[in-house]
């Protein structure tokens, strides 16, 4: 190659390999979905090549084969935890935004209410479980209150953090225009919190699961934590998976749902990854 090709060539951006976040989406989501299945392919053998026992891991196929059984009531079971997931975990989007709605807007609420909400986060909400259901009963409500309680803070937390975080050039600039509080709130504040919002909402997201799980372990009558402690004392080892199957199944269609609204609602430069 000649000198006047080298330098005819070096101001040309050269061909570099694709990077996971620049592939199509359904190659994305092609992998994620081949590693599962892998996965699962790699339970089921090594199940059947070890002869290990159903009641210690069952394979998948037996798991899958309780569906089939009307005693389980899977479909009622698995309709109570999603209320309670996606109730309680609906509670506390509302409340945690409001509530950092107030806390930005008034300093002294700021400083005497807020550090009495980091030491009630603090308790553990197991041991409070069983004050909850002496307070409200056991059942549907409390359980959602229990979600409410584990999602509440988060979203509280990194909305606050995205309120504050609003550049003080761009508030002087709204201010100096004569800009009201609304129009300060809905076009500077608001934009510039929702990547913070969505992080918290994704970390709730687990929280809730757990949430719903915890107050059907400590007083209930249905759900799939009722079932699972329920088949726990005669070994059925695969409806116990077939149940946590499902609560993890609720819990990826509630971080799903996030992702969508995320990608609704904020461009891909500025999530939080």
């Amino acid at each position: 190659m000649t000198a006047l090709d080298t330098g005819a060539t070096a101001g040309l951006p050269t061909a570099t390999p694709a990077t996971a976040s620049e592939r199509p989406a359904w190659q994305r989501w092609a992998a994620v979905v081949g590693v599962h299945l892998a996965a699962v392919g790699l339970w089921e053998a090594a199940v059947r090549f070890f002869a290990i026992q159903t009641f210690i891991l069952p394979a998948p196929s037996r798991v899958l084969a309780t569906l089939a059984n009307d005693n389980y009531k899977w479909l009622s079971n698995t309709g109570v935890t999603a209320l309670e997931v996606f109730g309680g975990y609906a509670l506390a989007l509302v409340l945690g935004i409001l509530c950092a709605l107030l806390f930005i807007t008034s300093r002294r609420l700021m400083l005497l209410a807020f550090p009495l909400l980091v030491t009630l986060n603090m308790i553990p909400k197991v041991a409070m479980g069983p004050l909850i259901i002496v307070w409200f009963s056991y059942g549907i409500g409390p359980n959602i209150l229990i979600t409410f309680s584990l999602c509440f803070f988060p979203i509280l937390l990194t909305t606050i953090r995205g309120l504050n975080e609003t550049e003080p050039d761009l508030l002087n600039l709204v201010r100096a225009l004569k800009g009201s509080r609304w129009q300060l709130f809905r076009y500077i504040q608001l934009p510039g919190s929702l990547p913070y919002v969505f992080s918290g909402m994704k970390v709730a997201t687990i929280l809730a699961v757990a949430g719903a799980v915890v107050g059907e372990f400590i007083a209930s009558d249905k759900g799939l934590g009722y079932l699972m402690i329920q088949v726990q004392a005669s070994l059925d080892t695969p409806a116990v998976f077939m149940a946590v199957l499902l609560i993890t199944a609720l819990g990826v269609l509630l971080y799903l749902l996030v992702l969508l609204l995320e990608q609704l609602f904020i461009t891909q430069d500025a999530r939080i990854q």
